[in-house]
């Protein structure tokens, strides 16, 4: 009953799941092969690993909104650019 205004549907769910199982990755990434020294990407930014994560997280998630206010629904194809975004953040940026 404590959580009963917000609307638990599965999407939902999976969507803090994914936060919570990317942010658990990236602490036994961190453990296990350290990566201290900020990269220097392509938008002229110093990121370390979590730097990374918060951008593509966050892109994503405009990604999804312009999809949303210009196509409305099934949201594959916006998963699909995010993914290949996330991706691209990971590497280049």
């Amino acid at each position: 009953m404590l959580l009963s205004w917000m609307a638990w549907t599965l999407p939902t769910a999976l969507f803090f799941l994914f936060i919570a199982l990317s942010l658990i990755a990236m602490v036994v990434w961190e453990r296990y092969r350290p990566g201290g020294a900020p990269r220097y990407g392509v938008l002229g930014l110093h990121t370390t690993r979590g730097d990374r994560l918060f951008i593509s997280l966050l892109g994503a998630g405009f990604i999804f909104l312009i999809w949303l206010g210009v196509f409305g629904t099934p949201l594959w194809a916006p998963l699909g650019i995010s993914l290949v975004y996330g991706t691209a953040v990971f590497r280049w940026v």
